[in-house]
């Protein structure tokens, strides 16, 4: 077994690598720019949201509000006329990337100590560097990609986008696993 405390330094490195991974996916490479597209007269559609003044957050429309209404003949009837639509409104203005790339970076510390706890679990000091890379990278790639799969199922996320994010997520568990192998106490 290795203490989590002293795996301090492959958590925070591969949180950094990982890190500038992802500002190299999201920057430089073209392949999620396709994740959404544009709705037709977006103007029109906007200017006819914004008189609501939705507050952010998630929405369904329709919304049933309950089990039992939606085996109401009302709200099968507003299923079948539609739109069908889940949404997340945001506030108005350009999002705070700074914010945005804290959390992004926290999450991934997040990932790396729970990646560093089970490896420490199972492996002693010394372990070979594929042994840490297996354990390591298997715990950062379900940490970043699997969950993202329930959008799809549930959601009705697009699967190229899912796909996509689960390939992001798997160099990001390659990045991680390479950096606890790399740093492993011998």
């Amino acid at each position: 077994m290795v203490p989590i405390l002293s795996l301090w330094l492959p958590i925070l490195l591969s949180a950094v690598f990982v890190f500038v991974v992802s500002s190299i996916i999201h920057m430089a490479l073209p392949y999620h720019r396709s994740d959404y597209g544009k709705l037709p007269s977006e103007d029109e559609i906007m200017d006819s949201l914004r008189k609501f003044n939705i507050p952010p957050g998630d929405y369904m429309v329709p919304c049933s509000g309950g089990s039992e209404a939606m085996n109401s003949p009302e709200f099968k009837a507003k299923l079948n006329k539609g739109p069908v639509a889940i949404m997340t409104v945001m506030k108005n203005g350009p999002s705070n990337m700074g914010a945005n790339l804290t959390q992004w970076f926290l999450y991934s510390i997040v990932i790396a100590i729970i990646a560093a706890y089970i490896s420490g679990r199972a492996l002693g000091p010394g372990a070979t560097y594929l042994a840490v890379f297996r354990f390591a990278g298997a715990t950062a790639f379900t940490g970043y990609a699997l969950a993202l799969w329930q959008d799809s199922i549930w959601y009705k996320r697009k699967w190229s986008t899912t796909l996509k994010n689960t390939f992001d997520g798997l160099l990001y568990g390659l990045v991680m696993a390479g950096t606890f192998g790399w740093l492993w106490p011998r």
